[in-house]
């Protein structure tokens, strides 16, 4: 069995808040062996109630939430116009880690969007163009063509933001802490936010 699962959780140690034990583990699986720390499962509802789940990268965090960036007009874009609420799990397995998050959705700020879109590799500014994500396609090489064409039509020019691009926050309501233990007797312990401000941390059964 991996060593982490001799780490423990207590209520003892926890934070008065959830985003500052988030940030302590993060920059402990930052610091591991996991290749990729900020892959996170986003699940959402569709319009008709279908659950859908995919894994997206997390770019940024602070006490107002999680933000992630994509196509507005994709699967998940479109889910969120209709269901501003959304989960999200980060399973970090080389440290025996989950951390569950649940709350309500908005898209950032225009600014912000435009700010993280400008950082992207040039590459993947023009794909944000080509690709009408989660739409049916011919083939790969109409994908290639339509890279081709906006290559040429960006080539003297700044990729600007295609306005169907940006970020979302997700606002969390609830944070749960998993952290995995012998015979499956696991720590949980749960943030929910309190009505009156502040938050309720409480232990799951695992």
């Amino acid at each position: 069995m991996s060593d982490a699962f001799n780490s423990t959780l207590s209520e003892q140690d926890a934070p008065e808040e959830p985003m500052f034990l988030f940030a302590q583990w993060y920059a402990a699986v930052q610091d591991s062996s996991v290749i990729e720390p900020a892959a996170m499962t986003l699940a959402t509802v569709s319009p008709d109630g279908r659950p859908s789940a995919r894994v997206v990268l997390l770019k940024s965090y602070a006490d107002d939430g999680f933000v992630f960036f994509t196509n507005y007009d994709s699967r998940k874009g479109d889910d969120l116009k209709h269901h501003p609420q959304a989960a999200i799990l980060f399973y970090w397995a080389a440290l025996a880690r989950q951390v569950r998050v649940e709350g309500v959705v908005k898209q950032v700020a225009q600014h912000e969007s435009d700010e993280y879109f400008a950082s992207r590799p040039r590459a993947s500014q023009i794909g944000a163009w080509a690709s009408p994500q989660s739409c049916v396609i011919p083939d790969r090489a109409s994908l290639d063509q339509r890279v081709e064409e906006l290559t040429r039509q960006f080539e003297q020019a700044t990729v600007t933001r295609p306005p169907h691009w940006g970020g979302f926050r997700l606002l969390a309501n609830s944070v749960e802490f998993w952290q995995g233990r012998a015979d499956r007797l696991h720590d949980r312990l749960r943030y929910r936010r309190c009505q009156e401000g502040g938050w309720e941390l409480e232990r799951l059964a695992p």
